[in-house]
């Protein structure tokens, strides 16, 4: 790495321009520099043992350049131990080239690494914008779903008036998608129709890309002009049953490049390792509880190990507690997220039948792990004990962390696990791991 890289990779990580970071790298390596000089080996806890290599020639210019073979042997090293910081430049480091050289570009690039990367977090049932510094992400969301109205010019222009998200099909209806949906949803007592159906594209809705292309549209109209972009994938179903990966991947690709985008997928799993496990070198296993599925990854030092998914989801709860109750399904999602606490005993028939089914969908999940731990040949030896972090909507009721920590300790678990703990913003931790990811690749 020289110092162009290093200071492009401390811009990244700490989320400001190109030429604050290299004030501070700078800075950095001028003591650096100062202390080499004076002892020609400086150990820096965390980082290690950092020595000065003394090229003869290059140490007392005046002799060398009348006669490079009048140096007395040892007379390098004695002006070495006398050398002071500002005679820097007559010396070479191991680690990398000549510290006071200035590129013109390096000096002159304010691009803020914040505004070059954006990730997007596509669920089954919100889409999530993730944008600006990785410590501090901004994140912003939409419902994935719309409804059709009949269409009127009277109602187009109030629409139009009000904000409210729309786009035509044809003459006769209006769409209005994201979150103004379930608004509209509520007052007429309707269901919302979704363009994704069990974590991939919805087969039986024929305006699913076009709903999520004007909902993408939505989101990036508030986005940075940059065309780095990651958007997130399910892993392969856990049973192996036929989920259509490959043409749902292929088709947001394509849909989200001719925006002008440079985009790549992301493992949603490995996103949220990528969100919530930079302390620990990304290593251990993230799982995503969005709508239409479960996500997991187990990765070593960011590299994917395991990936999968199972069906049992979000919907997988609405879908089973609303048939055992009568209510809608709306009414149950609202429960679910307003007031379900599943660390308490159940206190009503819904929760009673929410306790039943997420037991139900954490049990499924962790025999799920268990057996991709053990059918994985060449599993790397991981010595250390690894984190498990919980994110997505389905995992946001209280308690949620408790049965699963449970399940996991209800028999011996093919590795040993550090802690059990939720995400620091589960909402938004797949989308921010993939604006990690795009800020990688930047």
């Amino acid at each position: 790495m020289n110092k162009s890289a290093l200071i492009r990779e401390a811009a990244r990580r700490a989320g400001i321009n190109i030429r604050q970071a290299g004030r501070g790298v700078e800075a950095t390596l001028e003591v650096i520099a100062r202390e080499l000089g004076r002892r020609r080996e400086v150990t820096i806890e965390g980082l290690g043992q950092i020595k000065l290599e003394i090229k003869r020639a290059e140490l007392l210019p005046p002799l060398s350049q009348s006669n490079p073979q009048s140096v007395p042997a040892g007379k390098a090293d004695q002006e070495a131990d006398h050398a002071g910081g500002e005679e820097f430049d007559s010396y070479k480091i191991q680690f990398g080239g000549d510290m006071k050289e200035k590129k013109e570009s390096d000096a002159n690039d304010e691009t803020d690494v914040s505004d070059t990367a954006i990730g997007l977090d596509v669920g089954t049932s919100r889409v999530v914008l993730a944008t600006g510094a990785a410590e501090n992400a901004r994140t912003v969301d939409e419902l994935n779903a719309f409804i059709a109205l009949p269409y009127s010019k009277l109602t187009e222009r109030i629409f139009k008036q009000k904000n409210v998200p729309y786009q035509l099909n044809g003459g006769t209806e209006l769409q209005v998608y994201g979150n103004e949906a379930a608004r509209f949803a509520n007052v007429f007592n309707i269901e919302v129709r979704r363009p994704m159906s069990g974590g991939t594209l919805n087969p039986t809705e024929e305006q699913s890309m076009n709903v999520l292309q004007a909902i993408f549209q939505f989101l990036l109209g508030k986005a940075p002009k940059t065309k780095n972009l990651r958007f997130s994938v399910p892993g392969e179903l856990s049973d192996g049953g036929s989920s259509d990966l490959v043409y749902h991947e292929a088709m947001l690709k394509k849909t989200i490049d001719a925006m002008g985008y440079n985009s790549k997928a992301v493992n949603e799993g490995l996103a949220v390792v990528f969100a919530e496990l930079e302390a620990e070198n990304f290593t251990g296993i993230g799982i995503s509880c969005g709508g239409g599925m479960c996500n997991v990854a187990l990765a070593f030092m960011s590299m994917p190990v395991i990936t999968f998914s199972t069906t049992k989801a979000g919907d997988y709860i609405d879908q089973s507690v609303s048939s055992v109750t009568g209510e809608t399904a709306n009414v149950v999602r609202t429960i679910k997220e307003s007031s379900l606490d599943l660390g308490r005993a159940p206190q009503n028939k819904f929760e009673e039948a929410f306790h039943t089914y997420y037991d139900n969908l954490i049990n499924s999940l962790v025999d799920s792990l268990r057996n991709a731990l053990a059918d994985t040949k060449n599993l790397p030896k991981i010595t250390e004990a690894i984190p498990i972090v919980l994110s997505g909507g389905t995992a946001c009721p209280r308690g949620f962390d408790q049965k699963f920590r449970k399940a996991i300790e209800r028999e011996r678990f093919p590795l040993r696990i550090s802690s059990i703990r939720m995400a620091s913003d589960p909402l938004t931790a797949t989308a921010r791991g993939c604006l990690i990811a795009a800020m990688y690749d930047a």
